[in-house]
Protein backbone atom coordinates (compact mmCIF):
# COMPACT_ATOMS: atom_id res chain seq x y z
CA UNK A 1 0.00 0.00 0.00
CA UNK A 2 1.42 3.52 -1.06
CA UNK A 3 0.08 6.57 0.93
CA UNK A 4 -0.21 9.53 -0.87
CA UNK A 5 -1.00 13.19 0.10
CA UNK A 6 -2.35 14.74 -2.87
CA UNK A 7 -2.19 18.89 -3.02
CA UNK A 8 -4.22 19.89 -5.30
CA UNK A 9 -4.14 24.32 -5.62
CA UNK A 10 -6.57 25.81 -7.74
CA UNK A 11 -7.28 29.63 -8.32
CA UNK A 12 -9.57 29.89 -5.48
CA UNK A 13 -9.14 26.96 -3.16
CA UNK A 14 -6.85 24.24 -1.82
CA UNK A 15 -7.94 20.84 -1.50
CA UNK A 16 -5.83 18.50 -0.14
CA UNK A 17 -6.24 14.55 0.58
CA UNK A 18 -4.65 11.22 2.15
CA UNK A 19 -5.19 8.17 -0.25
CA UNK A 20 -4.55 4.96 0.68
CA UNK A 21 -3.45 3.24 -3.21
CA UNK A 22 -3.34 -0.46 -3.21
CA UNK A 23 -3.97 -0.23 -6.18
CA UNK A 24 -6.98 1.55 -6.56
CA UNK A 25 -7.01 4.86 -4.31
CA UNK A 26 -9.52 5.27 -1.70
CA UNK A 27 -9.39 8.85 0.34
CA UNK A 28 -8.82 8.16 4.44
CA UNK A 29 -9.31 11.65 5.16
CA UNK A 30 -9.97 14.92 3.10
CA UNK A 31 -10.50 18.95 2.77
CA UNK A 32 -10.74 22.08 1.15
CA UNK A 33 -9.38 25.79 2.07
CA UNK A 34 -10.74 28.58 0.22
CA UNK A 35 -7.92 30.81 -0.67
CA UNK A 36 -9.37 34.17 -1.97
CA UNK A 37 -7.56 35.53 -5.04
CA UNK A 38 -6.66 38.61 -2.85
CA UNK A 39 -5.04 36.75 -0.09
CA UNK A 40 -1.49 35.91 -1.44
CA UNK A 41 -0.24 32.96 -2.89
CA UNK A 42 1.68 31.57 -0.90
CA UNK A 43 -0.68 28.30 0.57
CA UNK A 44 2.65 27.06 2.08
CA UNK A 45 1.46 28.58 5.30
CA UNK A 46 -2.13 26.58 5.22
CA UNK A 47 -0.13 23.49 6.20
CA UNK A 48 -0.76 23.98 9.84
CA UNK A 49 -4.27 23.31 8.64
CA UNK A 50 -3.38 20.28 6.74
CA UNK A 51 -0.69 18.37 9.40
CA UNK A 52 -3.87 19.08 12.02
CA UNK A 53 -6.51 17.31 9.79
CA UNK A 54 -4.17 14.23 9.17
CA UNK A 55 -2.96 14.14 12.78
CA UNK A 56 -3.70 10.00 13.53
CA UNK A 57 -3.82 9.19 9.75
CA UNK A 58 -0.50 7.36 8.54
CA UNK A 59 2.44 9.54 7.56
CA UNK A 60 2.34 10.21 3.94
CA UNK A 61 4.92 7.66 1.44
CA UNK A 62 4.96 10.42 -1.63
CA UNK A 63 3.42 13.56 -2.24
CA UNK A 64 1.20 14.48 -5.68
CA UNK A 65 0.80 17.81 -6.23
CA UNK A 66 -1.70 19.29 -9.46
CA UNK A 67 0.08 21.36 -11.31
CA UNK A 68 -1.97 23.66 -13.73
CA UNK A 69 1.40 24.09 -16.18
CA UNK A 70 4.03 22.68 -16.88
CA UNK A 71 5.79 25.32 -19.56
CA UNK A 72 7.10 23.83 -22.82
CA UNK A 73 9.32 21.47 -21.56
CA UNK A 74 7.27 19.54 -19.26
CA UNK A 75 4.71 17.29 -20.98
CA UNK A 76 4.47 13.97 -18.72
CA UNK A 77 3.81 13.91 -14.93
CA UNK A 78 7.53 13.02 -13.23
CA UNK A 79 9.12 13.01 -10.11
CA UNK A 80 10.31 16.80 -8.62
CA UNK A 81 13.84 18.04 -8.98
CA UNK A 82 15.95 21.01 -9.31
CA UNK A 83 15.70 20.52 -12.71
CA UNK A 84 11.78 20.04 -12.75
CA UNK A 85 11.48 22.99 -10.07
CA UNK A 86 13.37 25.23 -12.46
CA UNK A 87 11.46 24.46 -15.18
CA UNK A 88 7.83 25.19 -13.00
CA UNK A 89 9.63 28.68 -11.99
CA UNK A 90 9.97 29.58 -15.78
CA UNK A 91 6.27 28.38 -16.31
CA UNK A 92 4.87 30.41 -13.57
CA UNK A 93 5.00 33.65 -16.46
CA UNK A 94 2.20 30.54 -18.72
CA UNK A 95 0.28 30.47 -15.63
CA UNK A 96 0.61 33.33 -13.00
CA UNK A 97 -2.82 33.01 -11.27
CA UNK A 98 -1.63 28.91 -10.23
CA UNK A 99 2.22 28.17 -10.81
CA UNK A 100 3.39 30.54 -7.74
CA UNK A 101 0.59 28.84 -5.25
CA UNK A 102 1.98 25.42 -6.60
CA UNK A 103 6.30 25.92 -5.79
CA UNK A 104 4.97 27.50 -2.55
CA UNK A 105 3.59 24.13 -1.38
CA UNK A 106 6.20 22.04 -2.79
CA UNK A 107 8.92 24.01 -1.09
CA UNK A 108 6.65 23.57 2.27
CA UNK A 109 6.22 19.80 1.35
CA UNK A 110 9.70 19.45 1.33
CA UNK A 111 10.17 21.07 4.57
CA UNK A 112 7.58 19.46 6.58
CA UNK A 113 8.44 16.28 4.81
CA UNK A 114 12.51 15.99 4.16
CA UNK A 115 12.99 12.51 1.97
CA UNK A 116 9.47 12.30 1.23
CA UNK A 117 9.13 11.70 -3.12
CA UNK A 118 7.10 14.55 -4.47
CA UNK A 119 5.11 13.52 -7.90
CA UNK A 120 4.26 16.84 -10.44
CA UNK A 121 0.98 15.96 -11.99
CA UNK A 122 0.23 18.21 -14.51
CA UNK A 123 -3.05 19.53 -16.07
CA UNK A 124 -1.54 19.87 -19.47
CA UNK A 125 -0.30 16.45 -19.43
CA UNK A 126 -3.85 14.72 -21.14
CA UNK A 127 -3.40 17.45 -24.17
CA UNK A 128 0.08 16.58 -25.22
CA UNK A 129 -0.68 14.62 -27.80
CA UNK A 130 -3.13 16.89 -29.80
CA UNK A 131 -2.85 17.45 -33.44
CA UNK A 132 -0.98 20.07 -34.70
CA UNK A 133 -4.43 21.73 -36.05
CA UNK A 134 -5.22 22.49 -32.42
CA UNK A 135 -2.25 22.68 -30.87
CA UNK A 136 -0.68 25.64 -33.08
CA UNK A 137 -2.15 29.39 -32.44
CA UNK A 138 -2.66 31.89 -35.50
CA UNK A 139 0.34 33.96 -35.04
CA UNK A 140 3.68 33.94 -36.71
CA UNK A 141 5.64 30.87 -36.52
CA UNK A 142 8.95 32.01 -35.14
CA UNK A 143 6.68 32.56 -31.56
CA UNK A 144 6.29 29.03 -31.29
CA UNK A 145 10.02 28.03 -30.52
CA UNK A 146 9.55 30.17 -27.07
CA UNK A 147 6.82 27.77 -26.44
CA UNK A 148 3.32 29.63 -27.64
CA UNK A 149 1.00 27.39 -28.39
CA UNK A 150 -2.18 25.67 -27.13
CA UNK A 151 -1.71 23.65 -23.86
CA UNK A 152 -5.22 23.00 -23.06
CA UNK A 153 -5.89 22.44 -19.17
CA UNK A 154 -8.26 20.48 -16.68
CA UNK A 155 -6.41 17.29 -17.95
CA UNK A 156 -6.49 15.64 -15.08
CA UNK A 157 -10.20 16.35 -14.48
CA UNK A 158 -10.60 15.14 -18.05
CA UNK A 159 -8.07 11.79 -17.29
CA UNK A 160 -10.64 11.13 -14.41
CA UNK A 161 -13.99 11.49 -16.69
CA UNK A 162 -11.85 9.03 -19.03
CA UNK A 163 -11.00 6.39 -16.28
CA UNK A 164 -14.33 6.31 -15.08
CA UNK A 165 -16.13 5.66 -17.78
CA UNK A 166 -13.60 2.78 -18.50
CA UNK A 167 -15.56 0.55 -20.99
CA UNK A 168 -18.57 3.09 -21.02
CA UNK A 169 -16.05 5.32 -22.73
CA UNK A 170 -17.47 6.32 -26.72
CA UNK A 171 -15.35 7.12 -29.28
CA UNK A 172 -16.95 10.84 -29.66
CA UNK A 173 -17.08 12.34 -25.90
CA UNK A 174 -16.81 15.79 -25.37
CA UNK A 175 -16.27 16.74 -21.00
CA UNK A 176 -17.63 20.19 -20.09
CA UNK A 177 -15.27 20.70 -16.69
CA UNK A 178 -17.34 23.83 -15.24
CA UNK A 179 -16.24 25.40 -12.18
CA UNK A 180 -14.69 28.39 -11.07
CA UNK A 181 -12.27 27.72 -13.65
CA UNK A 182 -14.04 26.25 -17.20
CA UNK A 183 -12.81 24.28 -19.87
CA UNK A 184 -14.96 22.11 -23.02
CA UNK A 185 -12.54 19.27 -24.59
CA UNK A 186 -13.25 17.15 -27.25
CA UNK A 187 -12.05 13.45 -26.62
CA UNK A 188 -11.96 10.73 -29.36
CA UNK A 189 -10.87 7.36 -28.21
CA UNK A 190 -9.94 7.89 -25.20
CA UNK A 191 -7.52 10.67 -26.44
CA UNK A 192 -7.66 14.47 -26.24
CA UNK A 193 -7.82 15.97 -29.58
CA UNK A 194 -9.01 19.76 -29.02
CA UNK A 195 -10.01 21.83 -26.07
CA UNK A 196 -11.20 25.41 -25.39
CA UNK A 197 -8.40 26.82 -23.50
CA UNK A 198 -5.24 27.60 -25.04
CA UNK A 199 -1.94 29.05 -23.84
CA UNK A 200 -2.99 30.32 -20.81
CA UNK A 201 -6.27 29.12 -18.69
CA UNK A 202 -7.74 32.33 -19.39
CA UNK A 203 -9.28 31.36 -22.83
CA UNK A 204 -12.45 29.53 -23.84
CA UNK A 205 -14.92 29.22 -21.90
CA UNK A 206 -16.31 32.69 -20.09
CA UNK A 207 -15.92 31.90 -16.44
CA UNK A 208 -16.20 33.03 -12.71
CA UNK A 209 -13.46 36.05 -13.03
CA UNK A 210 -11.81 35.33 -16.13
CA UNK A 211 -12.80 36.18 -19.50
CA UNK A 212 -12.40 33.55 -21.98
CA UNK A 213 -12.53 34.53 -25.30
CA UNK A 214 -12.35 37.96 -26.09
CA UNK A 215 -11.34 40.22 -29.22
CA UNK A 216 -7.78 40.54 -29.04
CA UNK A 217 -8.59 44.50 -30.50
CA UNK A 218 -10.41 44.86 -26.77
CA UNK A 219 -7.42 44.43 -25.17
CA UNK A 220 -4.99 46.66 -27.75
CA UNK A 221 -7.52 49.43 -27.08
CA UNK A 222 -7.09 49.19 -23.61
CA UNK A 223 -3.31 49.30 -23.14
CA UNK A 224 -3.50 52.34 -26.20
CA UNK A 225 -6.58 53.97 -24.55
CA UNK A 226 -6.17 53.80 -21.22
CA UNK A 227 -4.31 53.90 -17.91
CA UNK A 228 -4.16 50.37 -17.85
CA UNK A 229 -0.31 48.76 -18.14
CA UNK A 230 0.29 44.91 -18.62
CA UNK A 231 0.12 43.51 -14.61
CA UNK A 232 -3.06 46.37 -14.48
CA UNK A 233 -4.67 43.93 -17.73
CA UNK A 234 -3.26 40.84 -16.24
CA UNK A 235 -5.31 41.47 -13.12
CA UNK A 236 -8.36 42.49 -15.44
CA UNK A 237 -8.68 39.69 -17.52
CA UNK A 238 -7.89 36.76 -14.59
CA UNK A 239 -9.72 38.87 -11.57
CA UNK A 240 -12.18 41.31 -12.07
CA UNK A 241 -14.05 39.75 -15.63
CA UNK A 242 -16.10 36.98 -16.30
CA UNK A 243 -19.34 36.58 -14.20
CA UNK A 244 -17.99 38.54 -11.82
CA UNK A 245 -17.61 41.99 -14.43
CA UNK A 246 -20.55 41.27 -15.85
CA UNK A 247 -22.71 41.00 -12.19
CA UNK A 248 -20.73 43.39 -10.26
CA UNK A 249 -21.27 41.29 -7.84
CA UNK A 250 -19.32 38.07 -7.64
CA UNK A 251 -18.24 34.93 -9.88
CA UNK A 252 -20.04 32.47 -7.50
CA UNK A 253 -23.34 30.65 -9.10
CA UNK A 254 -24.50 30.41 -5.81
CA UNK A 255 -24.24 33.89 -5.36
CA UNK A 256 -25.66 34.83 -8.74
CA UNK A 257 -28.64 32.38 -8.85
CA UNK A 258 -29.73 34.11 -4.86
CA UNK A 259 -29.19 37.65 -5.87
CA UNK A 260 -31.40 37.58 -8.82
CA UNK A 261 -30.56 40.95 -10.19
CA UNK A 262 -30.54 42.08 -13.87
CA UNK A 263 -26.24 41.90 -14.44
CA UNK A 264 -26.52 38.38 -12.14
CA UNK A 265 -28.80 37.09 -14.33
CA UNK A 266 -27.42 38.61 -17.51
CA UNK A 267 -23.71 37.23 -15.92
CA UNK A 268 -25.38 33.26 -15.69
CA UNK A 269 -27.11 33.82 -18.99
CA UNK A 270 -23.81 34.69 -20.72
CA UNK A 271 -22.01 31.88 -18.92
CA UNK A 272 -24.20 29.45 -19.66
CA UNK A 273 -24.48 30.31 -23.75
CA UNK A 274 -20.47 30.57 -23.96
CA UNK A 275 -20.68 26.67 -21.94
CA UNK A 276 -22.67 25.50 -24.89
CA UNK A 277 -20.85 27.23 -28.06
CA UNK A 278 -18.11 26.00 -26.84
CA UNK A 279 -19.33 22.70 -26.68
CA UNK A 280 -20.82 23.06 -30.04
CA UNK A 281 -17.16 23.96 -31.19
CA UNK A 282 -15.45 20.43 -29.71
CA UNK A 283 -18.40 18.94 -31.65
CA UNK A 284 -17.50 20.34 -34.68
CA UNK A 285 -13.80 18.73 -33.84
CA UNK A 286 -15.01 15.20 -33.78
CA UNK A 287 -17.37 15.07 -36.68
CA UNK A 288 -20.29 14.47 -33.87
CA UNK A 289 -20.79 13.52 -30.64
CA UNK A 290 -21.89 10.41 -28.77
CA UNK A 291 -21.75 11.44 -24.91
CA UNK A 292 -21.62 14.75 -23.13
CA UNK A 293 -20.21 15.28 -19.80
CA UNK A 294 -20.63 18.04 -17.21
CA UNK A 295 -18.27 17.90 -14.35
CA UNK A 296 -16.11 20.25 -12.28
CA UNK A 297 -18.07 22.50 -9.22
CA UNK A 298 -20.76 24.20 -11.33
CA UNK A 299 -21.20 20.94 -13.80
CA UNK A 300 -22.10 19.31 -11.02
CA UNK A 301 -23.82 20.75 -8.50
CA UNK A 302 -25.99 23.38 -10.37
CA UNK A 303 -28.94 21.83 -11.92
CA UNK A 304 -29.99 24.95 -13.35
CA UNK A 305 -27.02 25.46 -15.23
CA UNK A 306 -27.39 21.64 -16.46
CA UNK A 307 -30.80 22.28 -18.00
CA UNK A 308 -29.85 25.15 -19.55
CA UNK A 309 -26.78 23.43 -21.33
CA UNK A 310 -29.46 20.60 -22.37
CA UNK A 311 -31.82 22.92 -23.83
CA UNK A 312 -29.04 24.70 -25.65
CA UNK A 313 -28.25 21.51 -27.42
CA UNK A 314 -31.75 20.21 -28.03
CA UNK A 315 -30.96 20.99 -31.76
CA UNK A 316 -28.27 17.46 -31.40
CA UNK A 317 -31.12 14.74 -31.88
CA UNK A 318 -30.58 11.96 -29.31
CA UNK A 319 -27.17 13.81 -26.95
CA UNK A 320 -26.41 11.75 -24.23
CA UNK A 321 -25.63 14.08 -21.25
CA UNK A 322 -23.84 12.61 -18.00
CA UNK A 323 -23.26 14.24 -14.66
CA UNK A 324 -20.09 12.46 -13.60
CA UNK A 325 -17.73 13.40 -10.79
CA UNK A 326 -14.44 14.55 -11.32
CA UNK A 327 -11.77 13.01 -9.40
CA UNK A 328 -8.79 15.20 -10.06
CA UNK A 329 -7.16 14.41 -6.68
CA UNK A 330 -7.96 10.19 -7.03
CA UNK A 331 -6.07 10.26 -10.52
CA UNK A 332 -2.83 12.24 -8.60
CA UNK A 333 -3.30 9.92 -6.52
CA UNK A 334 -2.56 7.11 -8.83
CA UNK A 335 -0.03 8.80 -10.63
CA UNK A 336 2.16 9.59 -7.75
CA UNK A 337 1.95 5.94 -6.56
CA UNK A 338 3.25 4.76 -9.84
CA UNK A 339 5.85 7.13 -9.60
CA UNK A 340 7.37 7.16 -6.25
Amino acid sequence: MVVVLVLNSGSSSLKYGLYAVDPEPALLVGGTIETPADDGDDHGRFFDTIETALKGWPTPTVIGHRIVHGGPHRDAHCRIDDAVLADLEAACAFAPLHGPASLALIRAAEVRYPGVPQIACFDTTFHAGMPDIAQTLPIPREYRATGVRRYGFHGLSCESIVRQLGDQMPARLVIAHLGNGASVTAVRDGRSIDTSMGLTPSGGVMMATRTGDIDPGVLLYLLRETELDAKALATLVDHASGMTGISGLSGDMRVLRAAATKDADLAVRMFERSVCKQIAAMIASLGGVDMLVLTGGIGENDGHTGRAVRDGLAWIPGLDVRVIASQEDAQIALHAAALA
